[in-house]
């Protein structure tokens, strides 16, 4: 096993672990860990004054540190306090597993760190991110338990097959944006395939909907008032860019609403519009109004129909409780109503989340199909029937018999015997010698073997995945393309070696080194790097050497010069040293 368990993470199902990698720490260079110093300083500076006030005791309480990358087995040593645990993965993974884990408690963890040149903000995700931004505030219960629905809701939630091809794109854009090197015409390229997906997705699936509403709540959600709004999103809370745009008035402040879910967003640009939530409570209220929306919850025809859509494993759960659990590629209807569906492939049928016995993918490997609804001329259902009004029409053991649906499917065949759950209500029907016709088409034959009737009146619910998580083989997920780690020349590992001098003198473990030589090394083979000369600065002037620390103000200065662009993050850096003197 590539992680250390804990109680939490030995409950994850093995398709979930498919996806977790070790965070291998030992692979976070010197510069890494100044990078996330800097944002952790900055932002810890700057959100104890804008952030909800469970960034500030979530920090403490899952025990991440300002001036280390978090250390996944210290952070499930103190998470775990909380009922909650995190992995290491790589990267975006797709968003039903996402939500999955969460479901399961356990935070996902992007393990790769931000390059230098992307400090304020990384499309890809990152330990800043995920770790800085997201792991505090399920410190506090209210939004924890959100989180954990949220993840045990929208995992259920179904997808179209346009979804995946955009989530393989944006993974993609990620990784090449966050890589070093990449040609501006590849990003260019990616960019617009997004665009041009985006542009035909069509109407937007479940899973689209719910992603948004993820969004602009976990991701980008502030709270309170829209004029007094308070920062909880990890995404605001993971970028010292963005956390202080979000704050001005040139991003729109709405209050949050159900309609959030058709707000679609960008990754790839800073947000116009943020939504406000009163408080942890109503992001609740309003998951729940979006799940009372979901085929979840509604089933019937058009449950089928997403199903279908998606062209993936799904499960169509029968008003008797038999679920159905398959690639779903047929529905025939009648009045408004599923009246016959089908699967193709591999299905299995349970019952209670629990696969039936004798009813697994072996024994359903090309598929399944059955009629649904009511007997013609018949207005009891065969699901209420008692045992004399089976007997009465003849749907007992032993029986020969014709039974015709209102929707005009016919299944005529031997009678076996029939499967009950434990209450005594019949869930399905085996027949022999049977075939099944609708309008002239035979659906099935008897050279084809038992038959096995469903018997349900209605589709109560249609969801994501299977029923019985261990019906299938999950584990299949192969990743189309890794994050890409920067080749290292000779010139960035003398740097990183400087960085590291540096971070062993400020942390005590070696003192003898010379401050003013590693500057004047930075100053002559370095002259773009800034990060390595605001730390040296704050050294200098917390040692009291003045004319030092002006030396490298005046470096500094013409380093902002030459790369404008950099001049709010010097500035930024040497005020947090100036202020931590006042202080």
């Amino acid at each position: 096993m590539s992680y250390k368990s804990n109680h939490i993470l030995d409950k994850l199902p093995k398709h979930l672990k498919q996806y977790i990698k070790p965070q291998n720490y030992d692979d976070y260079t010197s510069i890494n860990q100044a990078v996330w110093r800097y944002v952790m300083r900055k932002n810890v500076d700057y959100l104890s004054r804008v952030a909800h006030k469970s960034y500030l005791d979530g920090l403490k309480k899952t025990g991440i540190s300002i001036d280390h990358i978090p250390n996944m087995y210290g952070m499930n040593r103190i998470l775990k306090e909380i009922g909650w645990a995190a992995v290491a993965v790589d990267g975006f993974i797709p968003p039903s597993a996402f939500m999955e884990f969460q479901a399961y408690n356990v935070l996902v963890i992007a393990s790769d760190i931000r390059q230098l040149n992307h400090i304020e903000y990384t499309p890809a995700p990152d330990i800043i991110h995920e770790g800085a931004g997201h792991a505090p505030i399920i410190a506090n219960p209210e939004y924890a338990e959100y989180l954990r629905r949220f993840g045990e809701i929208g995992c259920k939630a179904i997808s179209s097959a346009k979804d995946y091809e955009l989530y393989e794109a944006v993974r993609h854009l990620s990784i090449i944006k966050e890589a070093a090197d990449t040609p501006q015409e590849e990003v260019d390229r990616a960019e617009k395939l997004i665009e041009d997906l985006q542009q035909n997705m069509g109407e937007p699936s479940e899973m689209a909907l719910i992603r948004n509403l993820h969004w602009w709540t976990v991701e980008y959600g502030l709270i309170n008032t829209v004029e007094q709004p308070k920062i909880y999103g990890a995404g605001l809370l993971s970028s010292i860019g963005e956390s202080a745009w979000c704050m001005t008035d040139e991003v729109k402040k709405i209050p949050y609403s159900i309609e959030a879910a058709h707000t679609s967003f960008d990754i790839t640009k800073p947000q116009p519009q943020l939504f406000v939530t009163p408080d942890f409570a109503f992001l609740s209220q309003v998951l729940e109004e979006f799940a009372n929306t979901m085929a979840l919850r509604t089933g019937g025809l058009k449950g089928i129909a997403k199903l279908i859509n998606s062209n993936a494993l799904g499960t169509a759960e029968l008003s008797t409780g038999l679920q159905i659990s398959g690639v779903f590629d047929r529905v025939i209807e009648f009045d408004g109503k599923p009246a016959y569906i089908s699967t193709k492939g591999k299905t299995a049928l349970s019952y209670r989340e629990k696969e039936l016995v004798g009813h697994s993918t072996k024994h359903h490997a090309e598929g399944f199909g059955s009629p649904i609804g009511k007997l013609k001329g018949i207005n009891l259902a065969i699901e209420d029937m008692s045992p004399r009004d089976l007997k009465a029409y003849h749907i007992y053991e032993g029986e020969t018999v014709t039974l015709e649906f209102e929707s005009g499917v016919k299944v005529t065949g031997d009678i076996i015997t029939g499967t009950r759950n434990l209450q005594g209500k019949i869930l399905l029907i085996t027949f022999e010698n049977c075939t099944v016709t609708y309008n002239g088409e035979t659906l099935f034959q008897p050279k084809w073997g038992l038959y096995h009737m469903a018997v349900g009146e209605k589709v109560l619910s249609a969801f994501n995945g299977p029923a019985d998580l261990n019906s299938f083989d999950l584990v299949s997920h192969e990743l189309t393309e890794t994050t890409i780690k920067a080749k290292k020349t000779k010139e960035t590992t003398q740097l990183e070696l400087l960085y590291q001098q540096i971070r062993d003198f400020r942390e005590g473990t070696n003192t003898t080194i010379s401050r003013n030589k590693v500057f004047q090394e930075v100053k002559s083979n370095y002259p773009k790097d800034w990060l390595l000369s605001v730390e040296l600065y704050e050294l200098a002037v917390s040692n009291g050497d003045e004319e030092f620390a002006a030396e490298i103000a005046n470096h500094l200065e013409k380093v902002k010069q030459e790369n404008p662009k950099l001049g709010h993050l010097i500035d930024d850096g040497l005020a947090l040293v100036d202020q931590s003197l006042v202080g």
